[in-house]
């Protein structure tokens, strides 16, 4: 008996996953990952959302990032909480490590940020945008923007912060302490993270 594998192949229009209409990151291919190489990733958050820059809302997402900070060859080193997005700084063995990583990380986040906006539903926008750093400028431009990127937003808007404003909202307090059994992040393990970022402009 034959078939005709080619009466329904082909690509069709309309076919496959849709976007969500608050996404901002094309379906490509994703980028390959190295050992050496930490990452930057962004999340979304999708229209309904609360503001992310509430004491209650850190506590649900620094538990999230407790829990799934190093599983599968995949480490949470940084993060900044945004009122709509988050910014991450990770470390994965490999392109597989960081799917799974993430995927944690945001399936723990979405559970908890539901429960806490007595909602359901999506949460996260769309899939993770993925930066991969391969020098030390870039990791160095990275950690800065990551880790000051509140401030730069509050100079934007006109308002006036401290000289010694230390965003509580980000894991900008690890970069001078080793993070213990009870953080949010752990110790990098690339030597871009660990040193090598600390001589670049």
């Amino acid at each position: 008996m034959q078939t005709d594998f080619h009466k329904h192949g082909g690509r069709r229009s309309g076919a496959g996953r849709k976007r969500s209409k608050d996404s901002g990151v094309p379906h490509l291919p994703r980028a390959q990952v190295a050992a050496r190489h930490p990452v930057h990733t962004t999340l979304r958050m999708a229209k309904g959302c609360w503001n992310l820059r509430s004491h209650r809302a850190l506590r649900v997402l620094e538990s999230a990032f407790n829990a799934g900070r190093e599983r599968f060859g995949f480490r949470l080193v940084h993060y900044s909480v945004l009122g709509t997005h988050l910014h991450l700084m990770v470390e994965a063995e490999s392109k597989e490590s960081l799917a799974r990583g993430m995927k944690g990380l945001e399936v723990r986040a979405a559970r908890g940020l539901n429960g806490m906006m007595h909602r359901k539903g999506r949460v996260f926008a769309d899939r993770y945008h993925a930066h991969v750093l391969k020098s030390p400028r870039e990791a160095a431009r990275a950690l800065r923007y990551v880790l000051t990127n509140f401030a730069h937003h509050a100079q934007a808007w006109g308002e006036q912060l401290s000289a010694t404003f230390i965003d509580p909202f980000s894991s900008i307090r690890y970069l001078a302490t080793h993070p213990g059994n009870g953080a949010p992040v752990v110790r990098p393990r690339t030597w871009l993270l660990r040193v090598g970022w600390q001589g670049a402009n």
